[in-house]
């Protein structure tokens, strides 16, 4: 009899709706849990530090770990590709440690077929209007990308039902205490 992994659960939903945010509240309350740092070809933002936010490569690199099966899922985003290293959340899993992903709809649905006992949970936002207002908010990037990103809010969105859970991220305690409450079921 093979031992019972960890849980794995993989948080979505669009730009800006505020996953970072519930996630951080997640690490707070349950400390064990384990969060996965994806690698992505964008350039670091003002604040990212690489191995914290995201590891940081050229093309070259993701297309090894591509042609390398490294990479539990990736996707290609805003012109950018982003994925998760499979090996550290096999290793964590199976360590007993809890893991989150957070990563985009693309991204799920991969983990969806390779990991089919991940809980894929979309975090919504409570409206269009306070989605646009939170990425124009956040001051990272151009008009044009964010009118990039809502465009592709709007594919996300309707991807929902495909998840096994939908929480509106209107008060992060509240979606974090939702998120802990999946780590037990």
């Amino acid at each position: 009899m093979e031992p019972r992994l960890a849980p794995l659960i993989v948080v979505s939903g669009p730009s800006g709706v505020g996953k970072s945010t519930v996630v951080d509240a997640v690490l707070a309350l349950v400390p064990e849990v384990w969060l996965s740092v994806s690698v992505t070809t964008r350039p670091p933002r003002v604040g990212e530090v690489a191995g914290r936010d995201y590891h940081f490569v050229d093309d070259e690199q993701f297309d090894r770990f591509i042609e390398q099966d490294e990479l539990l899922e990736w996707a290609q985003f805003a012109g950018n590709r982003y994925g998760t290293p499979r090996g550290p959340v096999l290793e964590h899993r199976a360590s007993g440690k809890p893991v989150i992903l957070e990563i985009e709809v693309a991204g799920a649905r991969q983990v969806r077929s390779r990991v089919p006992e991940a809980r894929l949970v979309f975090l919504a936002p409570p409206s269009r209007p306070e989605l646009e207002a939170r990425l124009i908010g956040r001051g990272t990037e151009s008009p044009a990308a964010v009118a990039q990103r809502l465009a592709a809010a709007e594919l996300e969105l309707a991807a929902a039902p495909e998840f096994d859970q939908v929480i509106v991220n209107t008060d992060v305690g509240q979606c974090a205490a939702a998120l802990v409450a999946c780590l037990h079921e």
